[in-house]
């Protein structure tokens, strides 16, 4: 048995796109068409897969950075919960009233995942935060994001020179930067 509620989520989805929470198990075949439908129409691809849902969940993204030769570093999260129609409306950096303990913990699981992946360059690991504290991963966006002038304005990181110049090899001590540099101001 699935545990409920879930979502819905188109693979190669985006903006709410191919993407529908579901409640009770006999709604869900209906909801796996629909969303198979739309992905197909919206993205070529009606892959789909499910995800539990965190109810009532601030939305938080962790920027992360990875140099060419590997090493990975965040630099901090951002707070997108307000959102309308599942896009983002407001970012806030850092995230307001976030326990310290979770903000270290988040950050720690972004560095993992992109190391675990061999990724390089900016990028932006997406947690969902229940009320209870517990979050779960969503999903990566394997580029830089629109956002990211938040995070550069509270870590004085430039994020779009670092990108490109780790494109053309550079390491993070070529960039002379360190983990131990990057602070929220």
């Amino acid at each position: 048995d699935l545990p409920m509620p879930l979502f819905v989520k188109a693979v190669a989805g985006g903006g709410g796109r191919g993407m529908r929470r579901v409640e009770v198990h006999r709604a869900l075949q209906d909801a796996i068409t629909t969303c198979m439908r739309e992905a197909d129409a919206a993205f070529g691809d009606p892959t789909l897969y499910l995800e539990q849902a965190v109810i009532n969940p601030r939305h938080i993204e962790v920027q992360v950075l990875a140099d060419a030769a590997g090493t990975v570093f965040h630099l901090y999260e951002r707070d997108c919960s307000l959102q309308r129609r599942h896009q983002k409306v407001v970012e806030i950096a850092p995230a307001p009233n976030l326990d310290p303990d979770i903000r270290a913990r988040m950050c720690a699981d972004a560095v993992a995942f992109a190391e675990s992946i061999g990724y390089r360059n900016a990028g932006t690991v997406e947690f969902l935060l229940g009320e209870d504290g517990q979050y779960v991963f969503i999903e990566m966006n394997p580029r830089i994001q629109v956002e990211h002038t938040v995070t550069e304005e509270v870590t004085d990181v430039d994020l779009v020179v670092a990108q490109m110049r780790i494109a053309s090899g550079d390491t993070f001590t070529d960039l002379a930067l360190s983990q131990d540099d990057i602070h929220v101001n």
